[in-house]
């Protein structure tokens, strides 16, 4: 098992090595972030395919991330391709002079990523090679409907803020109808719901302690990446949004306050 997670490792560091040289001709950074959901995609199917043979479990993990990571990668493709570089990166670009950034982002970008992916991706591999891995258990049915519900709330939320966003009048506004009645980030939820799912078919192949990758991506989530870097932005451009954050749960999801 530690071989194969060794592999993996090598062929992420390749691809984002790769994805690096190509960041550095266009000067746009931005292409690492379309590589997190197709990564996760390439580590998986590897497991599967390193197998003597393929089980039931490993089927339905190869359907799920497969699902999951192509549908998150082509929505950012959509949603960047054609944009400026994202402002984050902008802002280091800035920070550290052109002539210094365009290696220091290896380091500080794109090898992080590949290093968190790996961390985060240990329960794709309890999954594929834990020792019970083969029938499917109630644990991995229990899986199958968090990650419907997980699913559900990542790209309804997604569509429905491309709608809004797509409205001119809306600009400025919050959205606070659909799934953004219930939770503040609804496909940020819908992400750490799914990778609770895969948690759950990695403790179903026995394979309880690598399921804590999960654990760290929902870490991400909130604290990190996610929920608190974009409520520190929205808090500062709309005014709206403190009504919001008072009567709307910020990430599980709940019926708004009166």
């Amino acid at each position: 098992m530690a071989t194969l997670y060794f592999q993996a490792s090598l062929i992420i560091l390749a691809l984002l090595t790769l994805l690096w040289v190509v960041s550095v001709f266009i000067k746009n950074v931005s292409i690492v972030d379309l590589f997190w959901g197709f990564g996760f995609v390439v580590i998986n199917a590897f497991y599967v395919f390193s197998s003597d043979q393929i089980t039931d479990r490993q089927i339905l993990m190869l359907v799920l991330v497969s699902l999951w990571g192509l549908r998150l990668s082509g929505y950012l493709a959509w949603r960047n391709i054609g944009k400026p570089e994202d402002f984050r990166y902008q802002e280091f670009r800035k920070k550290y002079g052109p002539e210094r950034y365009w290696w220091f982002s290896f380091f500080q970008t794109f090898l992080l990523q590949g290093v968190l992916m790996m961390l985060v991706s240990t329960p794709l591999l309890g999954a594929n090679m834990g020792d019970e891995s083969g029938s499917l258990q109630f644990t991995d049915y229990a899986g199958i409907v968090v990650w419907l519900v997980g699913f559900t709330f990542e790209v309804g939320g997604d569509l429905q803020l491309s709608r809004f966003k797509s409205n001119p009048q809306n600009k400025g506004k919050v959205l606070n109808t659909g799934f953004w009645r219930y939770t503040r980030h609804p496909n940020y939820f819908g992400d750490s719901a799914v990778w609770w799912a895969y948690a759950l078919f990695s403790i179903a192949a026995g394979s309880y302690w690598l399921a804590l990758g999960s654990a760290l991506m929902t870490l991400l989530i909130i604290k990190v990446s996610g929920v608190a870097l974009l409520e520190k932005s929205l808090t500062n451009t709309k005014p709206q949004y403190q009504e919001y954050i008072r009567k709307t749960n910020a990430f599980l999801p709940w019926f708004p306050k009166k």
